[in-house]
């Protein structure tokens, strides 16, 4: 498959979702069955190479391709678009860094090899990395893991939350410091038909209750001795999540934009059934949502731009992301007072739409650490 066929495939698959937008907003856990159409859709291969049969080319080759996936699943379901933004994000670490500083290559391109045939087989990937009280810096990370005498296996300890997918995911990454050392660095975990009642060194402390988002299932974790692997570049996470930045806030960006359109399309509809009996401020509202709506569009657009040109890509899709946060609030909040105070029955879609945006200025990096990388990056006073 080519990413054109993904698409048409997905969209495909989102239209059957848009069917039953209703009952999918009130549900509060995800659905096996979604994420294996996705898979026979031809999902999966977003976080696979072209090498090995999938549509990954290079961060600027591929990036708009995913993204444009991702912004269709959205039309049809808020939740499952934003857990399956994981999988390219999450395996990105990988895709975008074929080649790493002696003497890892050999092991690096093994254990490349080794994820992306994970996807190829099947496995949606996810990610656990946040933990409580480290405000999104993986360097506050407490979560130790200890070696083991095989080569990048370790056992893990320590709590996570915001693991997108739980339940839905096969392998998960997340972030842990060797013990003995001050320095994070990246592992991943098979979980996989693991349960959740700590039996097996996986234990859910904090399930899932958003207030957007509701159905991603992005449960908080305590892992005891749970077997995890580290990455084949040791010591070098900073620089893997240098290479991939502009790249996964590009596919977390895209879903919201999605949400955006399927909004401002469903509100057009609607209101054209009552355009001459709108109030002057109701006039107002709409033609500021549309105009917000529009500025979303060159906003995503130069995010793209600059990642296809490798031009300032992390800074500026970072700035991107955190202005169509904001944007995209503002125009799901002028759409319902537009359409009125049904906009926040549980039958109408705009406020779950309206609660859903909010996510983007929380995912990663979120809104402190964001503004405050931000500010650093432009040597501000």
């Amino acid at each position: 498959m080519n990413a054109s066929t993904i698409f048409e495939n997905v969209k495909s698959v989102s239209e059957q979702f848009a069917q039953n937008r209703g009952e999918r907003q009130l549900r509060r856990e995800l659905v096996k069955s979604d994420f294996d159409q996705l898979r026979n859709a031809g999902y999966l291969l977003t976080g696979v190479p072209v090498e090995m049969g999938g549509i990954w080319e290079n961060t600027q080759k591929s990036t708009r391709d995913i993204c444009n996936i991702l912004r269709i699943l959205a039309h049809g379901d808020s939740s499952v678009a934003l857990v399956s933004s994981m999988h390219p994000a999450v395996l990105s670490f990988w895709l975008a860094t074929p080649e790493v500083t002696p003497p890892y290559q050999d092991a690096w391109e093994k254990q490349c090899n080794h994820i992306f045939q994970t996807a190829l087989d099947g496995a949606f990937w996810g990610t656990i990395t946040s933990e409580p009280g480290s405000g999104g810096d993986i360097a506050k990370t407490k979560t130790i893991a200890n070696k083991l005498s095989t080569d990048h296996q370790y056992k893990l300890s320590g709590q996570k939350h915001f693991g997108s997918g739980s339940g839905m995911t096969s392998y998960m990454i997340t972030t842990a410091l060797e013990d003995g050392t001050k320095t994070p660095d990246l592992f991943f975990m098979n979980i996989q038909d693991v349960p959740f009642d700590g039996s097996g060194g996986v234990k859910m402390i904090a399930p899932w209750n958003g207030h957007g988002m509701i159905a991603t299932q992005s449960h908080g974790m305590e892992f005891k001795n749970f077997p995890a692997t580290r990455c084949a570049w040791p010591g070098h996470i900073y620089d893997l999540a240098g290479k991939n930045g502009a790249f996964n806030a590009c596919l977390f960006t895209a879903v919201i934009v999605g949400i955006v359109e399927v909004a401002l399309e469903a509100a057009r509809q609607r209101l054209s059934k009552y355009k001459d009996s709108l109030r002057s401020y109701e006039q107002v509202e709409w033609i500021k949502a549309e105009s917000e709506g529009w500025l979303i569009q060159q906003a995503f657009e130069g995010m793209l731009s600059a990642v296809e040109e490798d031009n300032n890509s992390k800074h500026i899709a970072i700035q991107g992301k955190m202005v169509i946060a904001e944007l995209a609030e503002s125009v799901t909040r002028r759409i319902c007072r537009v359409t009125g105070g049904g906009s926040f029955s549980r039958h109408s879609p705009y406020g779950f739409w309206f609660e859903d945006v909010r996510a983007l200025g929380f995912l990663r990096p979120p809104w402190g650490l964001t503004y405050h990388n931000l500010f650093e990056s432009q040597g501000a006073d």
